[in-house]
C-alpha cells in the first residue's frame, strides 16, 4: 500500500490542491494570532486573490466590529508577512454553532449548609430536589 505522501507527490492535481490547503492553513493560523480572541472562534479566513484578504464572520455583529478593526488588522497582517492591501468581510452563517466549554461551578460549605438546611424544611417538590443538588455542589 503506497503512502498518502507519495500519493500526493505523484499525482500533480492532488499536489497543487494539498499546497492550496496548506496555504489556507497557514493564514487561518496568522488570522488567529491577529483577531481579537473574543472574535476568534466566530471569524474564519478565507483566501487572498488581488491582495484582497475574505475574512468570513458568523453573524452582521462581528462583521460590523471587524469593519471597525479593519485598520488595525490589516496592518497586523501585512507584518506578518501577508501580502494584502484590503480585508473583504462577508457574513456566512454556520449552520452548527461551537458548543461554549461548561465551567463547573461550585458553592462555599457555608452556603451548601444554607441550602441543605432549607431543603430539609420544604416537602418533597422539584424546588425540594433541585435545592439539593445545588447543595452537592462543593
Amino acid at each position: 500500500m503506497r503512502r498518502i505522501n507519495a500519493l500526493f507527490r505523484d499525482n500533480a492535481e492532488l499536489h497543487a490542491l494539498a499546497n492550496e490547503a496548506g496555504k489556507f492553513t497557514g493564514l487561518q493560523k496568522i488570522w488567529d494570532g491577529i483577531v481579537p480572541e473574543a472574535l476568534q472562534p466566530y471569524t474564519r479566513a478565507g483566501g487572498v486573490k488581488h491582495r484582497r484578504l475574505t475574512v468570513f464572520a458568523d453573524n452582521g455583529a462581528i462583521a460590523a466590529k471587524l469593519k471597525l478593526l479593519t485598520p488595525n488588522l490589516l496592518k497586523n497582517l501585512q507584518n506578518k508577512g501577508v501580502e494584502v492591501t484590503s480585508i473583504r468581510i462577508e457574513v456566512q452563517v454556520q449552520s452548527q454553532r461551537r458548543a461554549a466549554p461548561l465551567v463547573a461551578r461550585e458553592i462555599s460549605s457555608k452556603a451548601s449548609a444554607t441550602l441543605s438546611q432549607l431543603a430539609d424544611n420544604l416537602p418533597d417538590s422539584p424546588l425540594r430536589q433541585a435545592l439539593q443538588r445545588l447543595a452537592g455542589r462543593r
